[in-house]
C-alpha cells in the first residue's frame, strides 16, 4: 500500500513539472516564464547581380543584425536573383508569398513592384531598397505615404552635385550622354531630372533607350559619336552591361561617370554617389522594426538618404590622359589607383 501511495505522489509530481514546462522560480521564489526565441523568415528578391545591389543586400542583413535579428541564429533568409528579368522577379515574389515568409526585402524597383503586387493581399510586408522614385513606381503617394503594406529607402540620385562634379572635371565638355532602359521607371524619372538641370551647368543631354542587354553595344556606339562623356545611372540593365560600355568608351577616350562607388572601382572616372551599404543598413533597421511589431510598414513613409560622397579613380584619369585639379582629388571619400574586375 505504501509503495502504491509513493508511486501516485511521484506521478503527480511529474505531471506538475510537465504542465509547467520551462517555468522556474527566481531567487525570491517567484515563478518566471521563459519562452523560445522568435525565429523570423525573410525572402530577399534582388533584381540584378552587380556591386551596388550586392552592397544593399549585405547592408540590409547588417542592419537587421544590429537590431538583434541575426541570420543563422533567429533569422532564416532565402536570397533569389531575378537576373534583370521582370518575369523572374514576379515568380520569386509569388514563391515567397506561397512559402508564407514573414517579410520580403525587395532590392531595386522591378523587384519592389513585383513583391508588393504579390504580397499586398497576403498580409506580408514588403521593405524595399534602391528604388529611386517610389512615387513614380506607385509604391507611395506624393506625400511619401506608402501605397499599402510597403515601405523602404530610396537611392535618389544627387543630380546637381553630379553635374557640378562633371563640370569641374571636364570644364570644356558640352554634351553628356545617358543610356537607359525604357522599361525602368526610375531611369525615366532620373532623366527628367537631368534634362531639367543640365542647362544650369552649361551642358546638353543626349539619351538612348534600350530594352535588352543585346541592345547595349550598338546603343553605346551610337551615343559615343555625339557626346563628350557618358553619365551612368543606377539603371539595372545598363549597370549589368557596364563593362561593355566602359570598353567601348575607352577606345574612344571618352570618360564615363558612375552613380556610385562600385562603378568607379571597375572603370568609371568618378561619381558623386551614395553608399549603398549604408542604404541597405538603414533599410534593415526599418525591417527590424516591422518584424518586432514596433511599427507597420504601411505606417512608415519611405526614406531618402541625403548623404553623398565623391569617389575617384586615378588610374582611369591616367588612361584618359586627363588632368584633374588636386581640389577634386583631395576631397574624394575614396580614391582608387587601379581598375578592378567586377
Amino acid at each position: 500500500m505504501k509503495k502504491k501511495f509513493l508511486a501516485v505522489l511521484l506521478c503527480a509530481a511529474m505531471t506538475a513539472v510537465a504542465a509547467t514546462g520551462c517555468s522556474g522560480a527566481d531567487n525570491n521564489g517567484t515563478k518566471t516564464e521563459t519562452t523560445k526565441e522568435t525565429t523570423y523568415t525573410i525572402g530577399i528578391s534582388q533584381f540584378a547581380e552587380h556591386g551596388s545591389l550586392d552592397n544593399c543586400r549585405e547592408g540590409f542583413l547588417a542592419g537587421l543584425a544590429e537590431e538583434g535579428i541575426v541570420e543563422g541564429e533567429n533569422l532564416k533568409v532565402t536570397v533569389e536573383n531575378a537576373q534583370a528579368d521582370t518575369g523572374i522577379a514576379n515568380q520569386i515574389a509569388q514563391n515567397f508569398v506561397a512559402n508564407k515568409v514573414d517579410l520580403i526585402c525587395a532590392i531595386a524597383t522591378p523587384s519592389a513592384q513585383s513583391a508588393y503586387n504579390a504580397a499586398k493581399d497576403a498580409d506580408i510586408p514588403t521593405i524595399f531598397t534602391a528604388v529611386t522614385d517610389p512615387v513614380a513606381a506607385e509604391l507611395a503617394d506624393e506625400d511619401g505615404n506608402p501605397a499599402g503594406n510597403i515601405t523602404g529607402t530610396s537611392d535618389k540620385l544627387p543630380v546637381e552635385k553630379q553635374l557640378a562634379m562633371i563640370r569641374e572635371i571636364l570644364p570644356e565638355a558640352k554634351t553628356i550622354g545617358i543610356l537607359y532602359n525604357t522599361s525602368e521607371v526610375n531611369s525615366e524619372a532620373a532623366i527628367a531630372e537631368y534634362e531639367a538641370a543640365v542647362g544650369e551647368f552649361g551642358f546638353k543631354l543626349e539619351t538612348v533607350g534600350v530594352s535588352a542587354a543585346a541592345d547595349i553595344p550598338l546603343a553605346t556606339d551610337s551615343i559615343l559619336e555625339k557626346v563628350d562623356c557618358i553619365n551612368n545611372l543606377t539603371d539595372n540593365l545598363v549597370v549589368s552591361s557596364l563593362p561593355t560600355i566602359l570598353a567601348k568608351a575607352s577606345e574612344k577616350n571618352i570618360p564615363v561617370f558612375g552613380s556610385e562607388v562600385e562603378q568607379v572601382k571597375i572603370g568609371c572616372l568618378a561619381s558623386e554617389g551614395l553608399d549603398y551599404y549604408k542604404l541597405g543598413m538603414r533599410t534593415g533597421k526599418m525591417a527590424a522594426a516591422v518584424l518586432k511589431g514596433e511599427k507597420k510598414a504601411g505606417e512608415m513613409p519611405y526614406e531618402i538618404i541625403e548623404e553623398s560622397s565623391l569617389y575617384f579613380n586615378s588610374k582611369v584619369m591616367e588612361n584618359l590622359g586627363l588632368e584633374v585639379s588636386e581640389d577634386v582629388i583631395g576631397r574624394a571619400a575614396e580614391k582608387f589607383t587601379e581598375i578592378s574586375a567586377e
